[in-house]
């Protein structure tokens, strides 16, 4: 045994001389021949649920010569007094199902304050593998503040996702008892809904009883946008989506008393007046 130990870690040490990268470091790894994924995972020290995750790979886990796989690098997050899981997979930018898988928890278990979760890293391309249906575990879409004005730019220009009057404007929380994250748009029942830009769907399904059916966003930069009280959702989970691609249609769900669209921009979770990143309307 401490014969071949001794070779393996000879051996390694030859593949670092050679330039090949270190098992420990490498964010990517070209799957050589006779290799399996537990010993990837074993020489990168990193659980082989997360590698998984990150590639979408599918039961029994075998890979092949030439693969290249993402190697997630562990990140952790501590949750926070009045977090969710909905929120949490919001401020990522990854699906609360994919975190969940990393943890070893059911999707629909709630987090509690203190508990440390692993963020997975998931591939470019990549559809997670839970349903589109699966609950969220959440009574509120995110503990950050709204903010009126945030300096960073978004990777790209938003759009109406629907058009029609606005019944209800954006106010900023600042410790405000009427705070509202968003904007309320009138629009007819069954009304195409589209991304207001091209990105993920990072959730779609029943949202907090508030918002009812909703779909999220996730456009980059930890950039996010939310669509809620709708009929009938027309993407699903992973789903790669352009700007202006119908993902669902207006309805009247959550707390809406009458057919009207519920949209976010949200940056790092904070929610931010859509007035300002959406063109003037006619």
């Amino acid at each position: 045994m401490r014969r071949a130990a001794a070779l393996l870690a000879a051996g390694a040490l030859l593949l670092m001389a050679a330039g090949a990268p270190d098992p420990k470091t490498e964010t990517s790894h070209v799957v050589k021949p006779g290799e399996t994924l537990g010993g990837i995972a074993s020489r990168a020290e990193v659980p082989r649920i997360l590698i998984i995750e990150a590639n979408g790979l599918k039961a029994p886990y075998a890979v092949k010569a030439g693969q290249k796989l993402v190697i997630p690098r562990r990140r952790t997050h501590v949750v926070k007094d009045g977090e969710t899981g909905f929120s949490i997979a919001m401020d990522y930018g990854v699906p609360w199902s994919a975190i969940a898988a990393a943890n070893g928890i059911k999707s629909g278990e709630a987090v509690k304050e203190g508990q440390k979760l692993a963020i997975p890293t998931l591939a470019k391309g990549t559809a997670p593998s839970a349903p589109a249906t699966a609950k969220p575990v959440a009574t509120k879409p995110a503990a950050a503040p709204s903010v009126d004005v945030d300096d960073a730019d978004p990777p790209a220009k938003f759009a109406w996702p629907v058009s029609g009057k606005v019944r209800r404007g954006f106010v900023a929380r600042s410790g405000k008892a009427a705070f509202h994250d968003g904007i309320d748009i009138l629009a007819d029942k069954g009304t195409a809904v589209r991304a207001s830009a091209a990105g993920t769907v990072i959730f779609a399904g029943p949202g907090p009883k508030e918002y009812g059916k909703t779909v999220i966003l996730h456009h980059g930069k930890r950039w996010t946008t939310v669509y809620s009280y709708l009929d009938k959702i027309t993407v699903k989970l992973g789903d790669k989506v352009k700007a202006g691609e119908r993902i669902g249609l207006n309805g009247q769900d959550g707390l809406a008393t009458e057919p009207q669209l519920h949209f976010e921009i949200r940056h790092n979770r904070g929610a931010l007046n859509p007035a300002r990143y959406l063109p003037k309307a006619d």
